[in-house]
């Protein structure tokens, strides 16, 4: 059986299963994790800790997506 949990992404409620990696609910949102930058629960998340952060319920991600231009 495959639980959900809720979250906030950018502000809106979100549903992912338990246990969801943070690279994994990034590509689930249709996301490229290359290029974007993540706010996990106030704080900013290094890509380093990415693979070990596991979405919790109640966390709140602001995923901010990085534009290249000249």
């Amino acid at each position: 059986m495959i639980t959900q949990i809720l979250l906030q992404v950018n502000g809106e409620s979100r549903r992912c299963a338990t246990g969801t990696p943070l690279p994994e609910l990034l590509k689930q949102l249709g996301l490229n994790p290359r290029l974007v930058a993540v706010e996990y629960n106030g704080e900013i998340l290094h890509k380093q800790f990415w693979d070990i952060t596991v979405i919790q319920e109640g966390d709140i991600l602001e995923v901010v997506t990085i534009v290249g231009g000249g």
